[in-house]
């Protein structure tokens, strides 16, 4: 078995009625430390990575698919219902809202099973059928498992781009083209342990 890296923490997925779809991961725990990134896609396709520090911006260019790649300060601010974003041209500000059906069925199972690969795996045809993967082959040779143990949609969002308006908030649709898997289509934040099997050493 090679070598599998952990980044636990939360991905928060949304569109914009401009196009632009947006997704961010917060990983308060890494084998980078605390690091966060978001991955952008435009309405005209273009994917753009936004990444912390370089050692990420190589990671997660190796694991996933992007037009650009930009190493530039992110700042992530969480407070009850709320997350403030920073990242190079990107401002966003999200509140938080309830916790669906599936966000409180994901909590009836217990985390150290919900991160492991094996229930990842176990779970993924199923996931299939919502059309969302939970496990799959990313970009280097890696292999990825999503260990979702928690839920909530987003109510509002605003968000601009070189401080032009990038619209309201929308659908995740159409599915943004970064790896095997998208984020759900409904606007939402997830708490995630995201597994990476190697195929060389981060």
């Amino acid at each position: 078995m090679g070598e599998r890296v952990r980044f636990d923490g939360w991905i928060l997925g949304l569109g914009t009625t401009s196009g632009t779809r947006l997704v961010v991961g917060y990983w308060p725990r890494s084998p980078l430390g605390p690091v966060s990134d978001v991955m952008v896609e435009r309405a005209d396709g273009n994917r753009v990575l936004l990444a912390a520090t370089p050692e990420l911006a190589s990671f997660v260019a190796g694991t996933y698919s992007f037009d650009e790649v930009r190493v530039v300060p992110v700042e992530v601010g969480r407070a009850p219902g709320h997350w403030v974003l920073r990242a190079g041209p990107l401002a966003l500000r999200v509140r938080v809202g309830r916790r669906p059906p599936l966000g409180w069925a994901l909590r009836t199972v217990p985390s150290p099973l919900a991160r492991t690969p094996a229930w990842v795996s176990l779970l993924d045809p199923f996931a299939r059928v919502a059309g969302l993967r939970t496990r799959g082959t990313a970009g280097g040779g890696r292999t990825e498992w999503y260990g979702v143990q928690d839920l909530h949609l987003i109510r509002s969002a605003s968000a601009t781009w070189d401080g032009a308006d990038l619209g309201g908030l929308a659908r995740v649709d159409p599915p943004v083209r970064f790896g095997f898997g998208s984020v759900p289509p409904t606007p939402s934040v997830v708490r995630v342990t995201t597994t990476i099997g190697l195929s060389t050493p981060v």
